[in-house]
């Protein structure tokens, strides 16, 4: 299973977003590994009505229907596409457990799967406690590297993280630095049910040619 997630990229935003997402699906078909893209907000309606992969929100806010000028509706991720949300990603933490709670609940009432992030070993012990779809062990220093991955660096903490997702029930998601057909292999050998990308293919000069790289791996 590969997530894909666009961020604010150029190359994800906008009517790129919606090709990019058109290759995805192309390359999903032909290889039948399960490929989830994760767009901007603004892109979720446009891009989940030319597309039948599964389309998530990179974020929701903690909030119900009300007065919260510029927060991320759950309902109206829902309403335009959505079929999931990212939570608690290394670029956009909530403050704290509470705020991720109440988040987390805001989008399975509005009936989003959820992936929540968490940054080490401690942080994955008390998000799973929220049930959420899935986890992803995601260490900040190496989101984006250009040089490792955490798959490779530290293979036993992926290990580690495995066994606490899988302790009740929860598949774990491998993200940092994931930029190879290697990467995906060794996260699924330790245990991993798949592997979160961004930039090595959203920001590449080439998606196709790093996609099918990484999709080799599994």
């Amino acid at each position: 299973m590969l997530f894909v997630n666009f961020k604010t990229y150029e190359k994800g935003s906008g009517t790129d977003a919606i090709n990019l997402v058109a290759m995805l699906e192309s390359v999903s078909k032909d290889t039948q590994i399960k490929i989830v893209a994760c767009v901007q907000t603004s892109d979720i309606k446009e891009v989940s009505l030319s597309s039948a992969l599964e389309i998530w929100a990179q974020h929701i806010d903690p909030v119900e229907f009300g007065s919260h000028t510029g927060s991320i509706l759950a309902e109206a991720v829902y309403e335009d596409g959505a079929v999931g949300t990212l939570l608690n990603h290394s670029e956009k933490r909530f403050a704290d457990y509470n705020d991720l709670e109440v988040a987390h609940k805001r989008a399975k009432e509005a009936g989003l799967k959820t992936l929540i992030f968490a940054k080490d070993l401690n942080d994955l012990r008390t998000v799973i406690k929220f049930r959420p779809d899935f986890v992803s062990y995601e260490p900040p220093e190496l989101v984006g590297s250009k040089t490792t991955s955490v798959a490779i660096s530290k293979k036993e903490v992926v290990k580690d993280a495995v066994e606490i997702a899988n302790s009740i029930g929860i598949p774990l998601i491998v993200g940092a630095g994931i930029k190879s057909s290697e990467d995906v292999r060794v996260s699924v050998e330790l245990g991993a049910s798949g592997v979160l990308v961004a930039s090595d293919i959203v920001a590449a000069n080439n998606p196709i040619k790093e996609l099918k790289d990484i999709i080799e791996g599994f």
